[in-house]
């Protein structure tokens, strides 16, 4: 049997995006059509912070990398990067996905996304939730290795 993925979920775009002061700037290949997390954790619902998640390898910091501080909390398996100047995170380094970065959609410059699908995520109940989940492990794996 022939397993092969459809040409658009194997499409990847140049997205650019960054921070609201304009220190932090970067790019990311993803999709066109964003899969973004809600999180019910508590600094997500604190924050808002709406994400995609991609591999590290697909992100590249175009400048402001002296502009952005990091916090960290609980586990510190997350890495919440933000700008020192503006406090916009525009990515991080994910608990889920610490070989990736969760890229916030609304921090992207217009007119590379053509869809946006939201899931919710128990972040509340995290352990539990990252078990049941059969997919976010392998978002932040660079298509190859899957």
């Amino acid at each position: 049997a022939c397993c092969h993925m459809t040409p658009i979920s194997m499409e990847l775009v140049k997205h650019t995006g960054g921070c609201h002061c304009g220190a932090v700037r970067f790019e990311v290949l993803s999709s066109p059509d964003l899969h973004v997390f809600h999180c019910n954790c508590s600094i997500c619902t604190k924050k808002q912070n709406h994400h995609f998640i991609i591999p590290k390898s697909q992100f590249t910091l175009l400048q402001g990398l002296d502009n952005l501080t990091t916090y960290t909390f609980n586990t510190h398996v997350a890495k919440h990067t933000f700008c020192k100047t503006c406090g916009v995170q525009s990515f991080y380094s994910p608990r889920s996905n610490p070989d990736g970065y969760g890229v916030s959609p609304h921090c992207l410059d217009p007119g590379t996304v053509r869809s946006v699908t939201v899931e919710k995520f128990c972040g509340e109940k995290w352990e539990e939730s990252m078990q049941t989940h059969k997919t976010i492990r392998d978002m932040s794996k660079p298509v190859q290795e899957k």
